[in-house]
């Protein structure tokens, strides 16, 4: 006979305890001046009902740089902390994901799944930042004209809660 591992929750370990996400339509344009910062309205909070829960988090973003002049780039960021990024190296910066549009009528898509780990029962809140040199476009071309050759595309955050 197979035992199942019940959770804190009074879930069997691996069942999906609560979603919640968040959906950007609107655009967001800025020159982060060579510093990381958040992208407005990408952004997610969830309050654990368990200590022993992870977080299941998946990231898909509609945008990228200027004009192939710069790459956006993008990591994860839980309250304060960057928990979804490459090792540092140098002066490179670290991130999951960067987009660079080819030219001024394109945008990319770029994606991510990261499991946390944050051993909390409080309220997290989970956000995307990005970094360039120059301008970063989300959910939108460089250029935007008003024409059907344009996207004006949307971008998610999604939180899954699973038992431990």
């Amino acid at each position: 006979m197979a035992l199942t591992k019940i959770g804190d929750a009074g879930m069997p370990a691996g069942a999906m305890l609560q979603v919640v996400q968040t959906v950007k339509t609107d655009t967001f344009s800025s020159n982060p001046s060579s510093a990381w910062i958040d992208i407005t309205g990408l952004s997610v909070s969830i309050t654990p009902l368990s200590s022993s829960s992870k977080i299941l988090v998946q990231i898909s973003i509609v945008g990228g740089g200027l004009n192939a002049v710069n790459e956006a780039k993008f990591r994860l960021v839980r309250d304060s902390t960057v928990i979804y990024a490459g090792d540092a190296a140098g002066n490179r910066a670290v991130g999951f994901a960067a987009g660079l549009a080819i030219d001024s009528g394109s945008t990319l898509t770029s994606c991510g799944t990261f499991l946390d780990t944050p051993s909390a029962s409080s309220a997290l809140t989970y956000k995307i930042q990005t970094f360039s040199n120059n301008t970063v476009y989300i959910n939108r071309t460089s250029q935007d004209a008003d024409d059907a050759n344009r996207l004006r595309g949307a971008s998610t955050i999604t939180l899954m809660e699973i038992a431990g």
